[in-house]
C-alpha cells in the first residue's frame, strides 16, 4: 500500500538564495560583498546632499544611512533593498530643523518611526493592492527621470574633463557585464576612474568637495524637548507626513524589487521595520529615511545582489569608508558616481511602456494615469503626491468606464396580474453607474404595475439604494406600484437595511 507523503508548502516570503546559502557559496558571497561596497560609495554624496536639503550637518545624513541600512537588514521584509536618508524625507522635515532646532528635528524623526509601527499594526501595508499597475509604471518612469535630473548639477557649469570621465564610466558599465559579472560593473567604473583622475591629476569635483565627513562614531542622542501636548502638536504633522511618505516610497520600492527578482516580500514586516529603523536613526542623531529606489536598483539590478548581506554591508562599508578611509574616499570623482546613476536611471525606466506598439494597444485611460503620475512626481519631486494623484485619476477613469456598463432593457409582457412593465437591469450598481438610472424609466407611459429585475446586477452602495427609492417614489406619484425582484443575498440585505431611511429620495 502506497504511503502518501505530505509535500511541504513553500514559504512565499523565503528569499532565494538565503543568507546561509550565500555564506556557504563564495561566488554569491563575493557578489553580495562587492554590491554592498558599490552602494556604500554611492550613498555618501547622496546622504550629504540630503542633509543639506534638510538643513542639518552632513554627519546627520551619513549616520542615518549607516544606522538604517544595518538595522533594516535584520528588520525589513524585503531582502537586498537599501534603506537610508532620502530626499523625499528631507523635504518633509526640513522646516523643523529651520524653525525649531535640532532637538525638535530628532524628536520628529523618532515620532515618525513610532507612527510607522502603529500604521504597520493596523495593516496600512494592504493599501498596496489598491495601487494600479499604470500608477506603478508612472512611478518607476518618474523616478528614473528624477534620478537622471538629480545628476544635472554635476554636469552643468563644471570642468570640461567631467564629460569624458562620465562617458568613460558609461562605456565601462555597458561593456563590463559582457566580459564578466563576477565584479559589479559600477565598482569597476568607480575604481578605474578614481585611479585615472589621481594618476593624471585631473581637477574635477570629488566627494570631498560635497561636505565634511565625520571623524567619530555616532553617539546616543536623546532630544531635549518638553514632553507636552504643545510639543506633540508641533512635531506630529511633520512626523505623520514623514511616516506616510516613508511607507509609501518603501512599499513601492519593495514591490518594484519583487517584480525585478520575481519574489515576494513581507510588506507589513517592511513597514514596521522601517519604523523601528527610523526610531533607531533618531536616537543616534540621524535624520531618518526610507527605502532608496536608486540605490536599491544599483544593488539588485546593476550589481545582482539578492540577500540581506549586501544591505548590511552597505551600512558597514559606509561607516568604514567615512571614518577609516575618509581621505581616500574624498578623492573619488563625482563624475564616476554620476555615470553610475545615469545607468541606474536607464535601467529603472520602463522603456516598453512608451513604445508606440504598447501605446496603441493600451487603453487611453491607462496611459493617462501613467502620464499623470509621471508629470506630478516630476513637477513636485514628491513621490507620495504623484502616487496619490495617479490613484485618484485611476479611480475616476475606472468609475467612468464602469458607469457605462449598466444596461436597462424594457419589455411589456402580459401576465396574470395584467399589463406589466418589466425592466431588466444588468451591471454593477454603485454611485457612478446608478446616478443616471432614474432617467432609464418611462414613468408616465408605463402600466400600473412595474417590475424591476436586478438578478443580473449587484447593489454596492447606499447611493444605489437611494436611487431605487427615488424611482419607486416617482412611480408612486403616478399612482403605480413597483416590485423589485432578483436581488442576491448581499444586495437584499443592504436594500432592506437602507431602503426608505436615507432621506432626500423624491
Amino acid at each position: 500500500m502506497a504511503i502518501l507523503q505530505k509535500t511541504p508548502v513553500p514559504d512565499r516570503y523565503q528569499a532565494e538564495p538565503t543568507v546561509m546559502t550565500a555564506l556557504r557559496t563564495p561566488r554569491i558571497l563575493t557578489r553580495e560583498v562587492l554590491a554592498g561596497l558599490v552602494v556604500a560609495i554611492a550613498l555618501i554624496p547622496e546622504a550629504i546632499a540630503f542633509s543639506i536639503i534638510a538643513g542639518v550637518d552632513p554627519r546627520v545624513g551619513l549616520f542615518s544611512s549607516f544606522v538604517m541600512a544595518v538595522s533594516i537588514s535584520f528588520l525589513g521584509g524585503r531582502p537586498a533593498m537599501i534603506t537610508a536618508a532620502t530626499g523625499a524625507i528631507a523635504l518633509v522635515i526640513a522646516p523643523v530643523a529651520r524653525d525649531y532646532g535640532m532637538d525638535y528635528f530628532i524628536a520628529t524623526v523618532i515620532l515618525a518611526g513610532l507612527f510607522q509601527i502603529v500604521l504597520a499594526v493596523i495593516g496600512v501595508a494592504k493599501i498596496m493592492r489598491f495601487i494600479p499597475r499604470s500608477v506603478m509604471v508612472g512611478f518607476v518612469n518618474a523616478l528614473a527621470i528624477l534620478i537622471f535630473t538629480a545628476q544635472l548639477p554635476q554636469l552643468l557649469d563644471v570642468p570640461f574633463m567631467v564629460y569624458p570621465i562620465v562617458a568613460a564610466g558609461l562605456i565601462i558599465m555597458i561593456v563590463m557585464p559582457r566580459i564578466t559579472k563576477v565584479v559589479p560593473a559600477p565598482l569597476v567604473a568607480i575604481v578605474v576612474l578614481t585611479i585615472a583622475t589621481v594618476v593624471i591629476a585631473i581637477n574635477v569635483p570629488t566627494i570631498g568637495d560635497q561636505g565634511d565627513l565625520p571623524q567619530s562614531l555616532p553617539e546616543l542622542f536623546v532630544p531635549n524637548v518638553p514632553l507636552t501636548w504643545e510639543t506633540f502638536t508641533i512635531i506630529a504633522p511633520f512626523s505623520l507626513g514623514m511616516a506616510m511618505v516613508g511607507i509609501l516610497e518603501s512599499l513601492m520600492a519593495a514591490k518594484i524589487v519583487d517584480e525585478v527578482t520575481d519574489t515576494h516580500s513581507h510588506k507589513t514586516r517592511e513597514t514596521w521595520g522601517q519604523g523601528v529603523s527610523n526610531m533607531l536613526s533618531g536616537f543616534f542623531g540621524g535624520m531618518g529615511g526610507c527605502a532608496m529606489i536608486g540605490q536599491t536598483m544599483i544593488n539588485v539590478k546593476a550589481s545582482g545582489a539578492r540577500t540581506r548581506i549586501s544591505t548590511f554591508l552597505a551600512g558597514i562599508f559606509l561607516l568604514v569608508l567615512v571614518l577609516g578611509l575618509g581621505d581616500l574616499l574624498a578623492v573619488v570623482p563625482m563624475a564616476a558616481l554620476v555615470s553610475v546613476m545615469i545607468i541606474v536611471s536607464y535601467l529603472t525606466f520602463d522603456w516598453h511602456s512608451i513604445r508606440w506598439s504598447t501605446l496603441k494597444r493600451m487603453p487611453k485611460s491607462e496611459t493617462t494615469v501613467m502620464v499623470s503620475t509621471v508629470i506630478v512626481i516630476v513637477l513636485t519631486h514628491n513621490l507620495a503626491i504623484g502616487v496619490l494623484v495617479g490613484v485618484i485619476v485611476a479611480m475616476v477613469a475606472f468609475a467612468r468606464r464602469v458607469a457605462h456598463f449598466v444596461n436597462v432593457e424594457r419589455t411589456l409582457p402580459e401576465d396574470e396580474h395584467g399589463p406589466t412593465a418589466c425592466y431588466t437591469v444588468t451591471g454593477a450598481l454603485f454611485f457612478a453607474s446608478s446616478n443616471d438610472l432614474t432617467t432609464q424609466f418611462e414613468y408616465a407611459d408605463d402600466p400600473d404595475r412595474v417590475v424591476i429585475d436586478v438578478s443580473n446586477s449587484h447593489i454596492w452602495d447606499a447611493s444605489t439604494v437611494a436611487t431605487l427609492d427615488a424611482i419607486t417614489n416617482k412611480y408612486e406619484r403616478h399612482g403605480k406600484r413597483v416590485v423589485i425582484v432578483g436581488m442576491n443575498e448581499a444586495s437584499s440585505m443592504m436594500h432592506t437595511r437602507l431602503a426608505g431611511n436615507l432621506g432626500g429620495a423624491h
